[in-house]
């Protein structure tokens, strides 16, 4: 086992849970035991991804923005890269809506099983009802209110209130480039060295994720044993494939029409570098191969590519935006929640700031799911439902993120040779 990858431990796990969990239901007493014995772990893996959220949004997106060093950066250059990677991200989310209110993937579940579902997870189903239920009954403004906390600990102590997080690591960001450089050194090394500290972390937590995944999987069987929650979970798999083809064939287009460069030059440039983020999944693992293509294959400026392609590594995660969009609906209609325009359009603004602060390492965007499905008001026992299947597709995403990374220093170069 050491001498695996560990996606494929992942898919190992994940075929053990499944035949482990349809053994055990068709033993009796054989749920008591997964949920006694096995589930727990699955529990335990959960919260240590909601454990790391804050922490990994605050240092990421404060190390990302300060980064940037002076504020003319940000208002020049560094405007027109943060602008096209949150339109980039925004049309990205779109997409994953688009595609899967289009498949419906969640609805393919039985009513029978989706009851046996809700019934699995009621006590967490019920509370985010509630809270979806008081969102819609307050005000037009109030989401703008919301975004602002009152107290910055408060905030950092609940993981529904992430967007008030990433609020505060932007202004505290900006407020770093603001003031002298000595000054602002000591607390830039702080934040620099705890993310290095918190991807670390990361890193401890998904050698754990096959066997995570093996009780997830394997308490799921038991607790909902209906072979549509399978099938349900392989379309949900080609309607986050299709989601992610789609940007892909967007960012071509953007290349060709808007740019008015050689498809087949920007694919051969760019290719090394996506295959490295396949076998990776990791933006920041790549960033040098990414770095070099477009500099040397794409002919990009040494000054742009130095300067967009570490941010786009830190704040552009378009394939973790599709699937964030396309995880948190599936979930929805797994469940039987309907999720009117307004909720929709919050999944796209708070998918397009929590993927700002989503960290170039493997399998982060399931833990910024978490951001979208509380905010949503959706139950996060669902990610039971995706998280099997999750380091495979994260494979596809990285391609996709380091795509549009390649693509927006295309356009930055472009409008600084105008």
């Amino acid at each position: 086992m050491k001498k695996l990858s560990l996606h494929w431990k992942i898919i190992i796990g994940m075929f053990l849970g499944v035949a482990v969990g349809l053994i055990f239901s068709s033993i009796n007493g054989g749920n008591i035991i997964i949920t006694n014995w096995v589930k727990p772990f699955g529990t335990i893996f959960i919260n240590s991804l909601k454990l790391i959220a804050i922490p990994l949004i605050l240092a990421s997106l404060i190390k990302g923005i300060s980064d940037l060093k002076d504020i003319s950066k940000l208002s020049s250059m560094g405007g027109l890269t943060i602008t096209t990677y949150l339109t980039t991200t925004v049309i990205a989310v779109s997409i994953g809506l688009l595609v899967v209110n289009g498949f419906k993937p969640g609805n393919t579940i039985s009513d029978e099983t989706r009851t046996e579902l809700v019934e699995a997870y009621s006590n967490d189903a019920d509370q985010k009802r509630e809270i979806a239920q008081e969102k819609k009954e307050s005000g037009p403004l109030q989401p703008l209110v919301d975004l602002v906390p009152s107290n910055f600990l408060g905030a950092a102590s609940d993981n529904k209130n992430m967007l008030q997080v990433i609020f505060f690591s932007i202004l505290f960001g900006i407020a770093m480039i603001l003031i002298p450089e000595t000054k602002s050194k000591p607390v830039k090394s702080f934040f620099d060295s705890l993310n290095d500290v918190i991807l670390k972390i990361i890193d401890l937590i998904m050698l754990c994720a096959p066997y995570g995944v093996f009780a997830l999987l394997a308490s799921l069987i038991v607790e909902a044993p209906n072979i549509d929650l399978l099938k349900s979970l392989l379309l949900y798999s080609v309607t986050l494939l299709a989601g992610l083809f789609i940007v892909i064939i967007v960012y071509l287009m953007i290349v060709k029409f808007f740019l008015r460069r050689n498809l087949k030059e920007f694919i051969d440039g760019i290719l090394p570098a996506q295959l490295v983020a396949f076998s990776t999944s990791s933006s920041a693992a790549t960033l040098p191969v990414t770095m070099d293509r477009v500099h040397n294959y794409l002919g990009v400026k040494k000054e742009v590519s130095s300067f967009v392609l570490p941010i786009g590594a830190t704040i552009n995660m378009d394939g973790t935006a599709v699937y964030q969009a396309v995880a948190a609906v599936f979930i929805a209609q797994a469940f039987g929640l309907e999720l009117s325009l307004v909720d929709q359009l919050g999944i796209i603004s708070t998918a397009t700031l929590a993927s700002i602060g989503a960290a170039a390492v493997p399998s982060a965007g399931i833990i910024v799911l978490v951001i979208v499905l509380a905010q949503a008001g959706i139950p996060e026992a669902g990610l039971a439902l995706i998280f099997a299947v999750d380091r495979p597709l994260d494979m596809f995403r990285t391609v996709v993120n380091v795509t549009g990374d390649a693509m927006v220093s295309l356009i930055v170069s472009k409008f600084q040779k105008s």
